[in-house]
């Protein structure tokens, strides 16, 4: 066991600060990584407030973790001292079950481990994020970072980026569908620019005017201003897909009837109750989809970082002393970050 600087909340209302904690030695097919650079997802707020009732304490949260190798495990064959890798938002599963055979360790039937705030199947211990030092994972959950990609802007595509990515393409999303991407968060602006390289014809839906000429310069086509009933009406039946990022209770109906018939609304971030009641009209008249989906399997997510190398697509970040992290906390709670925070782990070698 070796010790680390890190960050952690240690309850519900402490806030981060620093505390040290301990990584195992490798295991044969584990690698090390000396964290260079890890962004800062949502989750982390709900996780380090016990917003979901499930935290255990200290939580050191981060789970969009980029680095380099520093040490390799004995039976460890795809990577070597020096190599820029990325670990997301699991660093382990069952590896026995269909969905792990099928390369979708998301939908373990054991459940995956989380990089924070789970349990080693092998001895127990908690796992901790990567607001820390280094982190040591099994290589199984390790991707490769492209040379074409700025490890700051990759570190979002591990878990913003799988996100938006791993939905479009299980449903088929190609040259010529109609995709509308509801909201323009951290999770949004990486599904509009998915949705383009795709090929598809991409409208943005937000509640806010003054993001009209953002929203374009993104790369979507149309933008609807999605508390403009006229606006609302004059889309009725013209997408295939709709994206929906909103990660709290908003009204489906609306969204639902921009559909055609065989259309598709998935949601990738809400996961609370459906409020206000949907109306099942709007999917059984058009036989219309209402359909969820949870990041991705390690194959999808070295392939979203493929197409990201090759798409010259990144995720707009705003570099982040570790020192600030609360204050980024706040300022993400008023959305107030275009579009995803990413901390500078070289700040964190100046604790003490």
């Amino acid at each position: 066991m070796s010790k680390y600087h890190a960050f952690a909340a240690q309850s519900a209302t402490s806030g981060l600060a620093p505390l040290q904690i301990e990584r195992r030695a490798p295991r044969p097919d584990d690698v090390a990584i000396d964290i260079l650079y890890c962004g800062v997802c949502h989750t982390d707020i709900h996780f380090a407030e016990n917003d979901w009732g499930r935290t255990t304490y200290p939580v050191v949260p981060g789970h969009e973790i980029v680095g380099k190798v520093t040490a390799v495990g004995s039976d460890v064959t795809r990577f070597k001292v020096g190599d820029r890798v990325g670990v997301g938002c699991m660093v382990d599963s069952c590896r026995q079950c269909k969905a792990c055979d099928s390369g979708l360790e998301q939908f373990c039937e054991s459940g995956f481990v989380s990089t924070y705030n789970g349990r080693d199947r092998h001895d127990q211990s908690q796992t901790f994020g990567g607001y820390s030092e280094a982190v040591v994972v099994s290589e199984r959950f390790v991707v490769r970072v492209p040379d074409a990609l700025e490890l700051p802007a990759a570190a979002p595509i591990l878990c913003a980026g799988i996100t938006t990515y791993s939905p479009l393409k299980h449903f088929g999303v190609k040259a010529g569908h109609k995709v509308g991407v509801v909201g323009m968060g951290g999770l949004g602006h990486m599904g509009v620019k998915f949705a383009k390289a795709l090929g598809a014809e991409v409208t943005l839906f937000t509640r806010s005017e003054g993001k009209r000429e953002e929203a374009q310069r993104q790369g979507a086509d149309h933008v609807i201003i999605s508390t403009d009933p006229e606006q609302m009406a004059a889309a009725a039946g013209s997408l295939d897909f709709l994206l929906d990022t909103i990660p709290v209770p908003h009204d489906l109906n609306p969204y639902l009837e921009t559909l055609t018939y065989d259309g598709v609304h998935i949601l990738v971030g809400l996961i609370e109750p459906i409020d206000p009641t949907l109306n099942a009209a709007n999917l059984v008249r058009k036989r219309r989809v209402l359909a969820g989906s949870l990041i991705g399997g390690m194959p999808e997510t070295q392939e979203v970082l493929d197409f990201c190398a090759e798409h010259g697509i990144r995720c707009d970040i705003e570099m982040l002393d570790i020192h600030n992290i609360n204050e980024a906390y706040e300022r993400m709670k008023r959305s107030d970050v275009k579009y995803r925070f990413v901390i500078d782990m070289a700040t964190l070698k100046s604790t003490g």
